[in-house]
């Protein structure tokens, strides 16, 4: 985490900073009290954001990049466990009791977030009801997501996991682009790359998405929407319903 390069000298854009949903969500007196805590930081492609077991220094709150969350078996495999874009933040055990996770935080699609450092979470966590109530409900929504994932994974298709991830990431930005490699979704969905391979070339060849040198953009989303299971829709009304959380497209 400390090989974060800060952005602009830490400036703190307020543009851009209304750009993550907690952020803009938290009320005024709060906004208030945090921004001088608050840091922008560039997000590379693949970045380790902390390791399993690892001591979490400070909250993440992306704006255009995606974290994912991965657990890692001891063999090296790898598979995702929910993916956490400008709808919310990561370290969220810094306020439920713990400073670390078995998981890994990767950067999935390249970008921007802000930092806020882990004390300073906790203190406000403590401190204002709205703060408190914000983030369990994300942490709820979260949850949600987690639980989705681990029942699509086992009973879909690699076509529609795909379908899924890529719809629950498009949600989590405020663009129609991806910044990630083909290696890297293999790893997120736990699946061979060649699997990912064929799957990501149905979707090119029906004019769905065109993915071009780690850049996958999503063209025809209605019909992304068609090819998914039903975890798509159930991770996203639920976001809806404890955030009132509804993602730009």
């Amino acid at each position: 985490m400390d090989s974060i390069q800060m952005m602009d000298n830490g400036e703190f854009p307020e543009s851009t900073c209304e750009q993550n949903y907690l952020l803009s969500a938290l009320p005024e007196m709060v906004k208030v009290r945090i921004k001088p805590h608050l840091e922008v930081v560039d997000l590379p492609l693949g970045e380790s954001l902390y390791e399993s077991g690892e001591k979490i220094k400070y909250a993440i709150f992306p704006t255009n990049s995606i974290i994912s969350l991965v657990y890692v078996m001891e063999n090296g495999d790898s598979a995702e466990i929910s993916v956490i874009g400008n709808d919310g933040m990561m370290g969220k055990s810094l306020f439920l009791g713990g400073d670390s996770t078995p998981h890994r935080a990767v950067v999935q699609s390249a970008g921007a977030a802000y930092r806020l450092p882990a004390q300073v979470l906790k203190e406000e966590f403590d401190r204002s009801k709205e703060f408190r109530s914000l983030f369990l409900l994300y942490t709820q929504s979260l949850m949600t997501q987690m639980a989705q994932t681990a029942v699509c994974n086992r009973h879909h298709s690699v076509d529609q996991q795909l379908c899924r991830w890529l719809l629950l990431s498009l949600d989590r930005i405020p663009t129609n682009v991806l910044t990630m490699t083909q290696e890297l979704i293999a790893n997120m969905l736990g699946v061979r790359r060649e699997g990912v391979s064929v799957a990501a070339g149905k979707l090119q060849k029906a004019g769905i998405i065109e993915y071009h040198r780690g850049c996958l953009t999503i063209i025809n989303r209605p019909a992304l929407e068609k090819l998914s299971c039903e975890c798509y829709e159930v991770v996203k009304v639920e976001c809806n319903r404890l955030l009132h959380y509804t993602p730009n497209y």
